[in-house]
């Protein structure tokens, strides 16, 4: 890696860069090359990007985002009084789709800024 892990970045710039699926160090070049497939170099700044692996973190995000939003969207059907099980299935199945494809992009660019920003890598014990 060419950072020293010591020397601190900071955090929320490299979140938001990557939040906005660019390389956290430059927030010019593209953080992937296909849907969520990762570059393994940015190809402004040539920062080594591939040593930042979101593993098992990113489904927790999304998940954890996804109750929170059926959540919301549960209770107000039922307090507005649309509760009923049809308007449940025509309304909560296309959202537990659509929203996790929607934001699983922006998911992981943000974990990945905050790794590339705290010098966080699954290399570093190899």
């Amino acid at each position: 890696m060419s950072r020293d892990p010591q020397s601190s970045s900071p955090v929320w710039p490299s979140i938001w860069r990557g939040i906005k699926c660019r390389c956290p160090r430059c927030g010019r070049g593209w953080l992937f090359h296909h849907y969520i497939e990762q570059v393994d170099n940015c190809a402004v700044c040539n920062e080594p990007l591939a040593a930042y692996k979101v593993g098992l973190f990113l489904p927790l995000i999304v998940i954890t985002v996804m109750v929170h939003i059926l959540g919301f969207v549960m209770l107000e059907m039922e307090l507005s009084g649309h509760g009923s099980p049809l308007i449940y299935l025509y309304v909560l199945v296309p959202l537990s789709v659509v929203v996790p494809l929607a934001i699983l992009p922006s998911s992981k660019g943000g974990i990945i800024g905050l790794l590339w920003a705290k010098g966080w890598s699954d290399e570093q014990d190899r």
